[in-house]
Formats: structure tokens, C-alpha cells, sequence
């Protein structure tokens, strides 16, 4: 059998590099709330917004000014700036004529600030030269809230309504400037590309002063990762690779180049490059060679590992950006049962949906491990050219539909074209398409490969605030805060990730309800699926030939009103195909050659370039399926 990477499509949109995000009319008539990191929560056509310098809408909140009115931007960002000496600017005013100790200064634009909302509350630091103890005297009083000693620099921190500003203009020997924010050169993270926000999974990085909780280890069964590099901290982020590979050639670190770029995704931090939890660990297992070829029983080895270390390594995230190119029903398949074991041990498992789907309608989703109804399967989401939803359409390559056995694939979109992520510039997939690097050391890729390590990135950071949650609670938690597409409300699955929107979910539903009835323990005392338990119920339930998933879409349901934990598959919406015309014999075990080698999806083109690879024609557009 052979086992094909889902990406990557190269592509590229104008001139190397991220597309530029385009001004969106203030006049749009879409009203979608939206959250991302450079806007936070807002809503399209309107005028309220939340992010850093802001905080919430309206009402301007921030580290700076708390709760309350809005002020001068101008005023805010001269009280971000460093103060200067004591007396360098006309700001200061001198309290005394003693000299140049007895001269208080505060930042202009905190002062700027204070005249313009002389209510709000401001996050200030007061030294003196007196040290912490004279500052503390000197606002005694006032009002003010000591929030901090800081006796290194003989100041306090304080929470201190603006308009008393005045009064202290007339103590000696203060230092007055806002207690903002830092950004620490080198760690702090950011992207110049516009999927982190669009996602929101930008919104689960933390800042400096409100750090991330530590995010759990993500498996990347792929390649391998090229692991020094600045996407990982120079390799402090990634545990020792594992080198499961059969096939060779296969050179050491990453001779392909896909896993790193996967892995990037998932959790780089280089300055630019941040991917969706740049605090998570990184566990490379290599199961490919340098051509992208593998072994099933390879990639069900490295299953075997995930769920041997799954405890000592914090393993909480596997990602999987391939997938077997035979097709058999999920309760056949090896790699299916193998990615069952590590959800039901407690793994969160992400598999990219492929890159076969057609303008033309359904492909289906085929193959192992994507084909399985308990892992989360993801597709491709196109975002357009602006930071907005409303432009996000599925990549039209992008396969969704049925699986063999009537479950409805993808769950969820996430951003998968025009990706940047990091490659060795030694890795094939640099050679084999050149003109698709962007810098040295990255290259520019389409693909369902991209979109699932976005998913796991966020999965990881759900996991780190909810350590106890399960693989279903973090299924059902994505797909409840899912947005609609409403230009694809069936190829993209519920919706497209909303990270951010996630974050906040305490209580999530359980998508999987249905199929966990039929969990049972085996011989060695593990969870697996009963698979002649469910086929029984299945052939004898008539809800299940006349139910469509199309009848009951996600994205237009009422999350209050559904309890997915009660729900039963009865109840739930299927596949458009009568159960009773199936034939259960199709696609036979029989059928499928295990012995075969198994082979990466091609490397799929959006533009015409080098002679393309497997799966996609010399121009480069529709993608062929796989071979069976």
C-alpha cells in the first residue's frame, strides 16, 4: 500500500512572498464577529475592536489606561517611550529650587493622557530618589493602589486615576512613566503572514507579561526536522528524532523537507515565521525517505512509539500530513486502528484530508488516517488577501465528501495555501521546485498537509489551559466555535478554525458520542472499536441509509439546543448514500497489496514551473485521486 503526503501545492501568488492584505471598505455588509491578534474581537462593518494597544472595544482598555474612555493615541504612544533624564524635557517641572534631585518628571503622554480622560485608571511606575519608601509616601492619599514593590530600582508599581498626575507634579525627585508592555527583542512572537490571525490561533501565543501556559509536545510523523534551526530555537524545542524509516535513501535530519515545513507550522517561532503554539515541543519521527516514500507499517510503528512514550514525553498532539493510497473501510484498516489506540490512550490526532478534491463536486475522503471518524480530519481554506472572513474560500483542491463508510469529512478548515514555512536548503523538495523559496531556508507550499499542523498547533494550546481535557472535548471545542463559509457551507466541514473563539470554551460537546459506544477493552486490556458490533447496528438501523450529514449542517446549528453527549448516531445525519446499496465487500482487505511500497502525495503545483510531480496535471490545476 502505498502512503501519500497530503502537500505540499506549490504556489504563489505576485512576488515572493506573503500576499499583501488588502483595506477592506468600512462600509462591508458583512457583520461576523471576527477575532485575531492584530484586531481581537471585533465585528466587520462596525467600529468596535480589541487588541494589545487597545483591549476592549469601545470603552478603551488597556495595560496602559485600564478600564474607561478613550484617549489620544498620541498620548499613548509617547507614554510607551523610555523616559529621558530628569529635567530634559519641558514636561518636567522642577517642585523646588534645590536642584536637580528635587525635579520630578512624567512622561508627556501620560500627561497628554490625564488632560484628555482625567478618570481613567493608569498602570504606572513611580521611582524616586528616595527610593520605594519615600515613592510610596509621596502618593499616600492619592488614591492610588501599590501593586508592587520594586526596591531594585527604588520605585513602586501603582494603579493611579489620571487626573491625580497633577498633584504629583508638585513632589520632589519622582520619575513617573507608564508600566506598558514589553517586548523582549528576538522572543517575542509574530508573523508576517496573515494566517496566524486570521485563525486566532495568534491569540493563544501570550505575551510577555502574560506568557502562554507550556503548551504539550506535538508528534510530527513525517520526514523528519531539520531541528536547528531558528523556527525551534535553535533545536532546544525538539526532542531527539526518532528514525523509523525503511526505505532509503533517507539522510539524517530532514532530506525531504516536508516535516520540517509541517512542524514549522505547527510550532515555529522564528522572528516572522511564528506558527500555531511556538512554545509547544516538537517530537520529529522520520517514516519517509528522501523521495517522500513510506512504509504503512512504518508510519503504525510510529504509533506504536507515540503510545509507548506518550507519558514521559508529554505527548498530547499527533500530527499526521499523509496518508495511505489505499482505500478500505476505517474499521479495516491498520493505520486506522493504529491512530484509534493513541485517541482512545488520550492523543489528540490530526490527519490532512488530501489534496484530490475537484471543482466538480464531492471527492470523498478515502483513505487512512483522514477516513477515520474519531480523529479530526482537515481540509484547506484559501483566506483570501485580507485579514476578514468573508473572502475565505476552500482550496479548490481540497478533498471532501463521504468516507467509505458514510462519515462526513472534513470536520474543519484551516488556512493550507500560499503557505511559508521553513525547508533545508538542502531538502529535494528545495531542488525539485526552486521557484517556489521565498528566502533561504523557506519556501512558499499549498496543501491539506499545512492546514492540519495549524489545527494541531491549536489543539496544543487548548490542551495546555485544559490539561484533563480529551481528544473528543478538543474535537468538540473546534468544532463548536467553527465560523460558517457560507461560500462552502459542505466542503469545509463545520466551518473554519477559530482558535481564538476556542479558547474560550470551558464545557465542550462530544462529537463522538455516538461511535464511543461501541469502545471496548481488548485481550491486553486496551480501548479499541468494535467494529462487527457497529457494522451490526449498522445494517440494522434504518435512521442510518436515510440520514444525510448534508441535512444537518454544523455550522447552522444551535450549539445551545444540541447535547451532542447524549445525542446517538440514530439522530445524527449521514451519508447521502442508502446503507443498503453499500456493498460491505467493496474495497475488500483482500484488495489492498500491504506489501507494496507506499509513496507521499505529489507535490502538487498552483502555477506552471519544473514538470510536476504525482497526482497533479502539467499545468498544474486539478490534482488526480490517488490510486486505490
Amino acid at each position: 500500500m502505498r502512503l501519500r503526503y497530503c502537500g505540499p501545492r506549490l504556489g504563489m501568488r505576485g512576488r515572493k512572498g506573503e500576499r499583501q492584505p488588502t483595506v477592506k471598505d468600512s462600509n462591508s455588509p458583512r457583520s461576523e464577529t471576527r477575532s485575531n491578534a492584530l484586531w481581537g474581537t471585533s465585528s466587520r462593518g462596525g467600529d468596535t475592536r480589541s487588541n494589545a494597544m487597545w483591549g476592549r472595544s469601545g470603552r478603551r482598555a488597556n495595560a496602559l489606561w485600564g478600564r474607561g474612555g478613550r484617549g489620544l493615541v498620541l498620548g499613548i504612544v509617547a507614554a510607551l517611550t523610555i523616559a529621558v533624564p530628569l529635567g530634559a524635557t519641558a514636561s518636567s517641572k522642577s517642585a523646588s529650587s534645590s536642584g536637580g534631585n528635587n525635579t520630578t518628571f512624567i512622561a508627556p503622554g501620560l500627561l497628554a493622557g490625564a488632560e484628555k480622560n482625567p478618570g481613567q485608571k493608569l498602570h504606572v511606575i513611580i521611582q524616586s530618589s528616595g527610593g520605594a519608601a519615600d515613592a510610596k509616601a509621596k502618593i499616600k492619599g492619592l488614591g492610588a493602589d501599590v501593586r508592587k514593590n520594586l526596591d531594585l530600582i527604588g520605585a513602586v508599581a501603582v494603579d493611579i486615576t489620571a487626573g491625580k498626575l497633577d498633584s504629583l507634579r508638585k513632589q520632589d525627585g519622582l520619575t513617573i512613566t507608564a508600566d506598558a508592555p514589553i517586548k523582549l527583542s528576538g522572543t517575542i512572537n509574530y508573523s508576517t503572514q496573515m494566517w496566524p490571525y486570521v485563525s486566532g490561533v495568534a491569540m493563544g501565543w501570550g505575551s510577555s507579561l502574560s506568557p502562554a501556559p507550556s503548551a504539550p509536545t506535538i508528534a510530527i510523523v513525517d520526514s523528519g526536522i531539520d531541528a536547528n534551526r531558528a523556527d525551534f530555537d535553535n533545536g532546544a524545542r525538539v526532542l531527539p528524532q526518532v528514525n523509523l524509516a525503511s526505505l532509503t535513501p533517507n539522510s539524517p535530519g530532514d532530506g525531504r523537507g516536508h516535516g520540517t515545513f509541517v512542524a514549522s507550522i505547527a510550532a515555529g517561532s522564528a522572528p516572522g515565521h511564528a506558527g500555531a503554539a511556538p512554545n509547544a515541543r516538537v517530537l520529529p519521527i522520520d517514516v519517509m525517505d528522501d523521495t517522500g516514500k513510506a512504509l504503512t507499517s512504518d508510519v503504525i510503528a510510529a504509533c506504536a512509539y507515540i503510545l509507548q512514550n506518550e507519558s514521559a514525553l508529554n505527548i498530547r498532539v499527533a500530527n499526521f500530513s499523509l496518508h495511505s493510497g489505499a482505500r478500505n473501510h476505517f474499521y479495516n484498516d491498520p493505520l486506522d486502528r493504529a491512530v484509534e489506540k493513541l485517541w482512545f490512550s488520550g492523543v489528540f490526532v490530526v490527519a490532512a484530508a488530501g489534496n484530490y478534491g475537484t471543482a466538480a463536486g464531492p471527492s470523498g475522503v478515502l483513505n487512512a488516517p483522514g477516513n477515520d471518524p474519531f480523529v479530526m480530519t482537515v481540509g484547506a481554506l484559501d483566506i483570501g488577501s485580507s485579514y476578514y472572513r468573508y473572502d475565505d474560500s476552500i482550496a479548490p483542491w481540497s478533498a471532501w465528501g463521504y468516507t467509505e463508510d458514510g462519515f462526513s469529512k472534513p470536520e474543519i478548515s484551516a488556512p493550507g495555501r500560499y503557505m511559508i514555512g521553513g525547508v533545508p536548503t538542502s531538502a529535494t523538495l528545495t531542488s525539485e521546485r526552486p521557484d517556489h523559496v521565498v528566502a533561504s531556508g523557506y519556501m512558499q507550499l499549498s496543501g491539506t498537509s499545512f492546514s492540519a499542523p495549524v489545527v494541531a498547533g491549536a489543539a496544543a494550546e487548548l490542551l495546555a489551559r485544559h490539561p484533563s481535557w480529551t481528544p473528543d472535548q478538543v474535537k468538540g471545542a473546534l468544532m463548536l466555535t467553527a465560523s460558517a463559509i457560507p461560500s462552502h457551507p459542505r466542503s469545509g466541514g463545520v466551518g473554519e478554525l477559530n482558535a481564538a473563539r476556542a479558547l474560550g470554551v470551558t464545557a465542550p460537546p462530544n462529537p463522538n458520542a455516538g461511535l464511543n459506544a461501541f469502545r471496548v477493552t481488548d485481550s491486553l486490556g486496551g480501548v479499541v472499536f468494535n467494529a462487527a458490533s457497529w457494522v451490526d447496528t449498522v445494517k440494522s438501523n434504518a435512521s442510518w441509509a436515510d440520514a444525510s450529514w448534508g441535512d444537518a449542517s454544523w455550522a447552522d446549528a444551535s450549539w445551545a439546543d444540541a447535547s451532542w453527549a447524549t445525542a446517538s448516531w440514530g439522530d445524527l445525519s449521514f451519508s447521502v448514500a442508502s446503507w443498503g446499496d453499500a456493498s460491505w465487500g467493496d474495497a475488500s482487505w483482500a484488495d489492498a497489496s500491504w506489501a507494496d511500497t507506499s509513496s507521499e502525495d505529489g507535490v502538487e503545483g498552483e502555477t506552471l514551473g519544473p514538470a510536476p510531480l504525482m497526482g497533479v496535471d502539467t499545468a498544474g490545476t486539478a490534482p488526480s485521486p490517488p490510486p486505490n
